[in-house]
């Protein structure tokens, strides 16, 4: 958490949640990600959980996770590869493949309702491959997400969220903003 707040990551306002939910609080992990070695801090923790796996691959989502993905494979010494947006939805483009039963760690930078992260799990298995565990840096799901693999965060946090029709008083009156797409 001091490390968000350190280098500006942690935002506090009015946001709307790439799941739709509103919040007070936003965690922009790119701009703590802009910083290489909080880069490598972050994936040698992450790595560290993630070891013995015995996976071959990485993949993440774009863009959230490309960052540190690709970091905590450079850690463990895997391929990785990502999938990215195709008309709204995440698809495996530019030439990756998957191979048969291949050991994949799907990583991510923030998990609220899991939905980016449930997407790469389908594409990975639609291609043979075995989703050993899901990493993030931030789950901001309050213990709500339980995907169908292991999961392992670095921060878990117990953030309020709301849906845009339900806000408290307090939001209804600041403007809501959407920094993830700034």
């Amino acid at each position: 958490m001091d490390l968000f707040r350190e280098t500006g990551a942690l935002l506090d306002g009015h946001f709307i949640l790439r799941s739709g939910l509103r919040s007070r609080q936003f965690f922009q992990c790119a701009i703590a990600m802009q910083q290489m070695p909080v880069v490598e801090r972050l994936g040698a923790a992450l790595a560290d959980q993630l070891k013995d796996y015995g996976a071959t691959t990485v993949v993440a989502p774009a863009m959230g996770g490309l960052v540190i993905g690709q970091e905590v494979a450079r850690q463990l010494g895997l391929r990785f590869i990502f999938v990215e947006k195709e008309e709204g939805d995440l698809v495996l483009r530019r030439g990756f493949q998957i191979e048969d039963g291949e050991k994949i760690l799907i990583l991510e930078d923030v998990v609220t309702r899991g939905g980016r992260a449930d997407e790469a799990i389908r594409i990975v298995q639609e291609h043979g491959g075995e989703v050993c565990a899901l990493a993030v840096v931030v789950d901001r799901s309050n213990g709500a997400y339980q995907p169908t693999v292991p999961l392992h965060s670095l921060l878990a946090m117990q953030v309020e969220t709301f849906e845009p029709d339900d806000l408290p008083d307090d939001l209804m009156g600041i403007e809501a903003v959407k920094p993830g797409s700034k």
